[in-house]
């Protein structure tokens, strides 16, 4: 988004598995006052607010099959209607979609619409897993490492060689997420200036004892 033509425009996420279904169509379109029973004024949705600018959806697999449909014609055509009024908006948005579902999988379940998927699918970009991508596991937990230390307040300087090692060698089912969340634990629990064994979680450890040396790495 940085470093394209639409900088000077909005950048907005949107994290479809967190919001209720029941929410869902207001948090995208908006709606009119008195549009039900809480709609105390008028609130405009993602769309409005991205527009000119970058929408991106998190989790889209989640969505359901009646919001795609919605979602499928302002994809197509621009434009849409805020909840409960009769006034056709148009925007000027791009939109990005991730998801960590197979959707040919829920196309075939009938869970996904097959017409929508052709739709977003302009421009696919498939990330392997961590697993497949082993070289990304360090320079990941540093970058973890300095992010949570200073949300921590800590100074702690890197991984123990052993801890680099059990690292390496976990499958990572979680992905990325379970890096972080991994890391953010041993910062949390880490004393000294190195993360050691004792400040990850005993599973990472694969039922071996963890050795440690005071190396650095």
């Amino acid at each position: 988004h940085e470093c394209s033509h639409r900088k000077d425009g909005p950048f907005i996420k949107m994290n479809c598995a967190a919001i209720p279904e029941t929410l869902l169509e207001s948090e995208l379109f908006g709606y009119d006052k008195g549009a039900f029973t809480d709609a105390k004024k008028d609130q405009k949705g993602k769309f409005e607010i991205a527009d000119g600018g970058t929408l991106f959806f998190d989790e889209i697999g989640d969505m359901s099959l009646q919001t795609q449909a919605k979602l499928l014609r302002i994809l197509q055509e621009g434009e849409f209607e805020r909840l409960g009024s009769h006034q056709t908006r148009k925007v000027n948005v791009r939109f990005v979609a991730a998801t960590n579902q197979n959707l040919q999988e829920k196309i075939q379940a009938g869970s996904f619409r097959e017409d929508l998927f052709f739709r977003l699918s302009v421009i696919q970009i498939e990330i392997p897993s961590l697993s497949e991508r082993p070289d990304d596991i360090i320079p990941l937990s540093r970058y973890y490492l300095d992010t949570f230390n200073h949300k921590y307040h800590k100074q702690i300087q890197g991984f123990s060689e052993d801890v680099m090692n059990v690292l390496l060698l976990h499958t990572w089912p979680g992905n990325v997420r379970e890096l972080k969340n991994c890391i953010e634990r041993s910062v949390i629990f880490c004393e000294n200036d190195l993360i050691t064994c004792d400040d990850i979680p005993p599973h990472y450890h694969n039922g071996k004892e963890c050795i440690e040396n005071d190396s650095p790495p």
